[in-house]
Order: structure tokens, then C-alpha cells, then sequence
């Protein structure tokens, strides 16, 4: 079902600088999007990037400590959301960053909440063009151990996300 909701120039803008990660300056890179969040615009026409809701590089280790917590914070309570996630993690191997897209529904939202982004999220999803990892999350417990994550990204190869152990 297609909501005939538009997605705005400056989500395209944004997923493709995550995309790309060129940095030339430690300043270009504190000012890096590590997380962003997407939400429906007040007419319920068009995606576009929540004000205000994102983390960038430059905070991590200043206002903030566990990325991955604070990305799990930025989620509200009771309504739907799209997101974007840079995630850093190690495998046995190496230490990758890969983007993961987030569908936030959870089960508190609204049923019209709920409605809208579910008939949007191919719209949305178009746009986002060569990501590997795509994560439907309907409450807080589904989300809120790491190991959910790292799962998705590659399951027991996962040794580290964003610099903290997965327990087994």
C-alpha cells in the first residue's frame, strides 16, 4: 500500500553523506552524522529530517559516552520513526562502519502512527539505495541489548559493537 508520501531533497542529502563518509578535517568529521532520525512533516506530505534528533561524530566521547545507548535514547516513546545508524563494529578479522535503516514502530504508537509510516516506508526505502542492513523494531526490548544489532550485522562474527564487548 503507497501512501503517495513524498521523501524530501534533504533526506536524499543526508543518506548520501552518511553514505559517502569523506571527512578532509577532523572538523568535517566531528561534524559527521553518526545517527540521524526522519519523521513526517506536520502536513503528513512529505519525510523529512527530525530537527534537532541526531547524533554527530564530534559528540561521541563530549556529551556522548555509549553511541549505541544514545541512539536507542533518541527513539520516542510512543511514535513512529525512520532512522539512519552508522554502526562501528569488529569482527574477528577487522573493524568495519556500516549503515543500518531503522523502522521504528512501536507497539505504543498509534494505529493511524503506525499506518502512515508502514504505507510510506518503500518511499523511503527507494531512496536508500546499496544498504546491506534493514531493521523493523516494534518496542524497546527488541532494541535495546547491542547484541540485537550485531546480529544484523553479521551475527556471531560480531565480536565489538562501538567499542563494547558482545557477550555470548
Amino acid at each position: 500500500m503507497a501512501s503517495g508520501i513524498k521523501v524530501a531533497d534533504e533526506v536524499r542529502v543526508v543518506f548520501n553523506n552518511m553514505k559517502i563518509r569523506k571527512a578532509h578535517s577532523a572538523e568535517d568529521k566531528n561534524k559527521r552524522k553518526k545517527a540521524v532520525m526522519f519523521c513526517m512533516s506536520k502536513d503528513k506530505r512529505k519525510i523529512v529530517l527530525e530537527d534537532g534528533n541526531e547524533m554527530l561524530l564530534g559528540d561521541i566521547g563530549t556529551t556522548v559516552q555509549d553511541p549505541y545507548q544514545h541512539f536507542v535514547d533518541m527513539l520516542p516513546a510512543d511514535e513512529c520513526r525512520y532512522a539512519l545508524y552508522d554502526a562501528t563494529y569488529e569482527t574477528k578479522e577487522t573493524t568495519k562502519e556500516e549503515l543500518v535503516f531503522l523502522f521504528w514502530a512501536p507497539d505504543s504508537a498509534s494505529p493511524s502512527c503506525k499506518t502512515i509510516y508502514a504505507s510510506s516506508l518503500d518511499a523511503i526505502k527507494k531512496e536508500f539505495s546499496g544498504l546491506k542492513h534493514k531493521w523493523q523494531v516494534n518496542g524497546l526490548e527488541d532494541i535495546k541489548d547491542r547484541r540485537s544489532l550485531a546480529e544484523k550485522l553479521g551475527g556471531a562474527e560480531v565480536v565489538s559493537l562501538e567499542g563494547c564487548p558482545i557477550g555470548g
